[in-house]
């Protein structure tokens, strides 16, 4: 439970269903300073993971009249999620943090506090639904297409989804914020969503990173020729595909095309560059990889928001190999290659240098 509307509608939802609940909120990192941003409206929202939130949950517990405990995790937090993203950006990759919480913090520590709280399953918040297929379970699309959560949850395994429940899973977030309404939480039912990184203040990562320890001089921009371009503040402070942000000016808009930890440059070039129809991803799970040989045509995506694009899968010297019927743009080592097929997500890798 967070204290926000998706964690607390699960709960009325599995409420109204005859479950006995336990909630449960992870105390992840202790932020040097209050986690805010503003909303549409000029209102500040305090982040997922600050001490209000905590109360937050709290109260909500106390109101739906759930026991709640709060959980310290934050060793494994920063063993495993803080770690990596610092150490990703620092070899001049793209970390995703959600994926690696989603696995060893909320379907890793926290399976084990179900285990001694007695409970059967977990439920969460997110959107995402489960589905069983030739004798596998499966993460299934959410009916709300633009809440899917699915591409951060693809390190979870069957074990982690027997265990699971997502009561959001077949309903839109309109509805959901009717549902909280209609039991009377109309403050929460407006509550603007955050949309940034939860243990970044301010979504500054390049200030946390300093903060963190990385220490990365100016160097040189340069052309995919190598000739050098200007001065940048330092290789890890940039993504693949930035435009905006870069401090220099070539006469034409600019993209961050490849990072060179080694050496500290960071290349730009034109849009069109950024476009590829291969992508490999390392580190990769595959549900049922008898299925994916006899019929290898796929879905799949590069980052949370992108479309999922058709093509084939295979898998080459270790790794996954994804490639697209058409050509995708922006592709970020470091990111994850999510694989769907009939709806079913049925494996991902994280995207590795070509």
């Amino acid at each position: 439970m967070s204290g926000g509307i998706d964690s607390t509608v699960a709960a009325i939802l599995l409420q109204e269903q005859g479950y006995e609940l336990v909630g449960a909120t992870f105390r992840t990192f202790d932020p040097p300073t209050p986690l805010e941003t503003e909303n549409e409206n000029g209102k500040t929202e305090k982040g997922c993971c600050s001490e209000d939130s905590i109360t937050e949950a709290q109260q909500m517990a106390a109101t739906l009249g759930i026991e709640h405990h709060i959980l310290d995790f934050r060793a494994t937090f920063r063993e495993h999620v803080i770690a990596n993203f610092v150490s990703e950006y620092a070899c001049g990759r793209t970390p995703n943090p959600c994926v690696m919480c989603n696995s060893h913090i909320k379907w890793g520590k926290l399976m084990q506090a179900a285990k001694e709280y007695g409970c059967d399953f977990i439920a969460t918040g997110h959107y995402a639904q489960i589905s069983e297929h030739r004798g596998h379970y499966y993460l299934k699309n959410a009916v709300d297409t633009h809440k899917d959560q699915t591409y951060f949850l693809w390190m979870l395994t069957e074990e982690n989804l027997r265990k699971t429940i997502f009561p959001l899973g077949g309903l839109t977030k309109t509805e959901v914020r009717q549902i909280a309404l209609e039991h009377g939480f109309e403050k929460l039912s407006k509550k603007a969503e955050s949309q940034e990184i939860c243990f970044v203040p301010n979504n500054d990562y390049r200030s946390f990173l300093s903060a963190q320890g990385v220490k990365v001089e100016a160097g040189n921009y340069v052309d995919g020729s190598g000739k050098i371009l200007g001065m940048h503040h330092g290789y890890c402070h940039y993504t693949i595909g930035q435009r905006k942000g870069l401090g220099i000016a070539l006469g034409s808009p600019k993209h961050v095309t490849h990072i060179d930890a080694t050496n500290n440059t960071v290349t730009l070039g034109d849009h069109d560059e950024l476009y590829t129809q291969e992508v490999h991803a390392g580190n990769f799970r595959l549900r049922d990889i008898e299925w994916l040989k006899e019929s290898p045509k796929v879905e799949a995506r590069i980052r949370y928001k992108s479309p999922a694009i058709k093509g084939l899968l295979t898998i080459q010297d270790g790794q996954l190999l994804m490639h697209f019927d058409e050509p995708v743009w922006g592709v970020a080592p470091g990111q994850s290659l999510v694989v769907y097929k009939d709806g079913l997500l049925v494996g991902g890798g994280i995207i590795e240098e070509v």
